[in-house]
């Protein structure tokens, strides 16, 4: 009798165990599950002195392609859903300036172009932010570009010099994405 007293909180305790309201698990939840964290980096930082502006002879101060395959790549190009590049362009020269980026392929096909037309000193800082995706500019153009072309050509002079101490022309670049992970 002393055994089945000390067992019957057991037993009660299994039953309640068997006998309780337990959903079924669902194991296909992994299947509506959506993940889309965003990503932000650094793309493109070009800098130039006024001096430097001042020694070049000719219109264009600088051409440059920069490779950018960080686009292109499968794991970004398959699951990129919309983005927006971000441009800041500061100018304390004494020069009007104008910025092209171009945004290229493989091949060297131009698929976006972005134009700067930039004041001389003092001018605010210009910010400008372009969307990817979702209304705006087309997503392939991002999945298929692996170079941008910079060029920089000076619409004032070679003599003048800014009164701003180390005059310079600034452009910064950035981009933030939204990426589907599963």
């Amino acid at each position: 009798m002393r055994s089945l007293l000390r067992n019957m909180p057991t037993a009660c305790l299994l039953l309640v165990f068997f006998c309780s309201c337990v959903d079924k698990q669902d194991f296909d939840q992994y299947d509506d599950l959506g993940i889309t964290p965003s990503y932000e980096a650094s793309i493109l930082y070009i800098e130039a002195p006024e001096v430097y502006i001042n020694a070049i002879t000719g219109v264009n101060i600088i051409t440059q392609n920069f490779n950018f395959d960080a686009f292109a790549t499968d794991i970004f190009a398959d699951r990129v859903l919309d983005g927006t590049i971000t441009y800041e362009i500061e100018n304390t020269t004494s020069k009007e300036l104008e910025i092209t980026v171009e945004f290229t392929d493989d091949a060297g096909n131009v698929l976006d172009t972005e134009v700067f037309t930039i004041q001389p000193a003092p001018t605010a800082i210009d910010r400008r932010e372009i969307q990817y995706g979702n209304g705006g500019r087309p997503i392939d153009i991002i999945t298929n570009t692996s170079n941008f072309r910079v060029t920089a050509q000076n619409n004032g002079d070679n003599t003048s010099t800014s009164g701003i101490p180390d005059a310079k022309i600034t452009l910064k670049s950035s981009a933030e994405f939204r990426l589907r992970l599963k």
